[in-house]
């Protein structure tokens, strides 16, 4: 790849508070309609945010929240921005069959077309579930025709990881021998441990000098840093449920700066969508 420093990728998790998963008191899907919901005013607020910066992104939306706030969907599509799916239930990849991920998929791209959006070319798994086993996965989007996937996450992680390359590659993990563009998490070396410092609950904690050290380490290699952030990720007054102290400190810990910080990322690194990544790294 070429050593000059390129352009990153900036994409969205649209889903609300209460889609985390395997917390015990969020798991029962008939109860989320009745949670208190964060994601119109916290996805209101990054429109207008990239909007006033002139920056296009990518946002992998639920399907259960396309079919909620249809609206919101046909909202991110006319500002410019690309939409990708997140799944429906957003349930781990690595706990169904291939038959529950094949309907799940497809029920989100029903979802964010019945919105008014017809071009879906994105896919990311909650929690960037495709690990080793999973592999099944990579077929059916293909079979559904997603133009690249983003969901493997290279280092070892709550949720699993998935060793693979770094850089964007053409993966060829697919049992029927294919191959589907990735765009892997963006990971960091610290010493003799790789971490992710991009999004979410590594972004929030993280001080700045983290941040831009990632960052930098990317830049040298010529690789792309991909950013991904969740509305709940900017949302103070967040409902608190149990859940063991690692898991809420990830989940809560730096709300109250996140959007400083995310303007200040903004105002220094320069961000498309995740298709525009993909396709100026094969010009």
């Amino acid at each position: 790849m070429s050593s000059a420093s390129p352009i990153n990728a900036l994409s969205f998790d649209i889903e609300d508070w209460f889609h985390m998963v395997d917390i015990e008191s969020l798991d029962d899907p008939s109860k989320w309609a009745d949670f208190p919901s964060i994601v119109e005013r916290e996805t209101e607020w990054i429109l207008e945010t990239l909007a006033e910066r002139d920056i296009t992104a990518t946002f992998f939306v639920l399907g259960w929240i396309a079919e909620r706030y249809p609206d919101l969907v046909r909202a991110i599509h006319d500002a410019g921005h690309e939409i990708g799916s997140h799944s429906f239930w957003h349930r781990r990849v690595d706990t169904l069959s291939p038959e529950e991920f094949r309907k799940d998929v497809q029920d989100s791209l029903d979802a964010i077309r019945a919105a008014g959006v017809e071009h879906c070319p994105g896919f990311r798994a909650p929690t960037f579930s495709i690990v080793p086993g999973t592999e099944w996965a990579i077929d059916t989007l293909l079979d559904l025709g997603f133009e690249y996937d983003a969901s493997l996450f290279p280092t070892p992680r709550e949720h699993g990881g998935y060793p693979c390359s770094r850089d964007p590659h053409l993966s060829r993990i697919a049992p029927s021998g294919r191959t589907m563009p990735e765009l892997p998490m963006s990971i960091m070396d610290i010493g003799p441990k790789s971490t992710a410092f991009s999004g979410g609950g590594f972004f929030r904690p993280f001080p700045r000098s983290i941040i831009r050290r990632g960052f930098d380490q990317c830049a040298a290699a010529g690789r792309p840093v991909v950013v991904y952030m969740h509305p709940r990720d900017f949302a103070l007054g967040t409902p608190h449920v149990k859940m063991n102290p690692v898991r809420r400190f990830k989940c809560y810990f730096g709300i109250k700066g996140a959007r400083k910080k995310f303007l200040w990322m903004l105002d220094n690194w320069d961000f498309t969508s995740c298709s525009e990544v993909l396709a100026s790294i094969r010009r």
